[in-house]
């Protein structure tokens, strides 16, 4: 029988995409693991990768498609012995939307379901989406000892979390899979601003002449989740002023030592706010329902500008890493993230967030929370001010910052003994060092 090929859902918040391109072609071989189309999703294009084997019998989304719903069939592959005769089965079928149950787009949320059979067809198989096999591998999990929660128990991300979470004896993070308990009544949440139309808009406006710049996948996904973001989460603020000369000075000292790094104010902020993360570790929380969650590792999620938006790819295990090394891994994400480029996993998740806007010139700013991030660190601009040394004023450069916090997870005095651990080692970056 026929395989249909779903849009699948590369991000979690994924509900459409677009087909950019096709690198197999109609009567290709495919093997599991292929790559099959890159899919333009709400945070970058990314490869799609084959899950069966067989032959692409027809593409159903041409080349440059938009807003392809997640789970609408793209393609169909025919299986070992199929000829295109096969294609008339896949066609009598009455199309269906997809289910809310079943979409892939709610894999990473979901917890395993027992009652599923092993994730394979009975001829050694083993179906597993790209992201699993990968996490499979680098943990040195056995795939063929997990049972898959995805759809035709295909194995997902929560599966192999969950396996990694009973070998090390402990239960999986509440953030990943944060539907396992009854979720309440929609009515219960705080209700969002009603939109408005663009009719309503204009006629407040006055009907002033405008242009329309048509919403973009990841503009749509932006304002949502902001907005449930300020709605939900208790935001509080807390600011600092740190003097940077010295930091100014060793930054100068170090870029003249090799041309094999260039390191930035930013990746000294990024350093900074690692060690003292791992100082201050009440700092580096998440909110659950069930618990506070306090990270084991740093990572840090820096926001990086887009024409469309923005997006935060994340240097992980930032407190281990010197700053030539986050110097270069910042440099290839924010590279790899204006080209789109960025996998998955490099712009999912981490533990805390940094918004730095000095290079536009802004003094200081308040950042919304990038949920389940307990914080946000909004970083101002470096600037000569008048300061008071010894009762007498004279000049430093001062960088304003801000810290965001969720007041569920970060009490005040958490997060100012944060702060003060954070401008201790901005004031004195040779710290940064050992």
């Amino acid at each position: 029988m026929p395989i249909e090929i779903l849009m699948p859902a590369l991000s979690p918040t994924m509900t459409e995409g677009n087909v950019t391109k096709w690198l197999k072609k109609e009567g290709d071989e495919v093997r599991s693991g292929d790559v099959l189309a890159e899919i333009e999703t709400d945070k970058a294009t990314m490869e799609f990768e084959a899950v069966d084997d067989g032959r692409l019998g027809k593409i159903l989304v041409p080349e440059g498609a938009e807003g392809i719903k997640v789970n609408q069939p793209i393609a169909v592959l025919l299986g070992e012995g199929e000829d295109a005769s096969a294609l008339d089965k896949i066609a009598e079928k009455p199309a269906k939307p997809p289910a809310a149950s079943t979409t892939i787009a709610a894999e990473p949320q979901r917890e395993p379901r027992p009652t599923l059979g092993r994730a394979g067809n009975g001829d050694g198989r083993i179906f597993a989406s790209p992201l699993a096999r990968r996490m499979a591998q680098q943990a040195d999990l056995d795939l063929a000892a997990i049972t898959g929660s995805g759809p035709q128990g295909r194995i997902v991300k929560a599966d192999i979390e969950a396996a990694l979470s009973a070998k090390r004896g402990a239960p999986a993070p509440a953030v990943a899979r944060p539907i396992a308990q009854p979720q309440p009544a929609p009515a219960a949440a705080p209700a969002a601003a009603p939109a408005l139309s663009k009719e309503r808009v204009l006629a407040l406006a006055g009907n002033p002449p405008y242009t329309e710049r048509p919403l973009t996948a990841m503009r749509r996904v932006i304002a949502r989740r902001l907005t449930e973001s300020k709605q939900t989460v208790p935001h509080f603020y807390l600011t600092i002023d740190c003097e940077i000369d010295e930091l100014l000075k060793f930054r100068t000292e170090l870029n003249g030592k090799s041309d094999a790094y260039r390191i930035s104010v930013n990746d000294f902020v990024i350093r900074a706010a690692a060690l003292a993360l791992r100082q201050v570790p009440a700092a580096n929380a998440s909110w659950s329902d069930e618990a506070i969650l306090l990270w084991n590792t740093v990572d840090i999620a820096v926001a990086v500008a887009l024409d469309d938006g923005l997006i935060t790819p994340i240097v992980k295990n930032a407190d281990r890493k010197g700053l030539a090394a986050i110097a270069n891994e910042t440099k290839d994400l924010v590279a790899r993230a204006r080209a789109g480029k960025l996998k998955l996993e490099e712009f999912q998740g981490g533990t805390f967030s940094i918004s730095n806007l000095g290079m536009f010139g802004v003094r200081d700013f308040a950042a919304v929370i990038n949920p389940p991030h307990g914080g946000i660190l909004a970083v101002g601009a470096g600037e000569q001010r008048p300061v008071v040394r010894n009762g007498a004023l004279a000049i430093a450069t001062v960088m304003s910052c801000t810290l965001s916090c969720d007041h569920r997870a970060v009490d005040g005095a958490v997060g100012a003994q944060f702060l003060a651990a954070f401008k201790k080692l901005v004031e004195d970056p040779l710290t940064m060092l050992l």
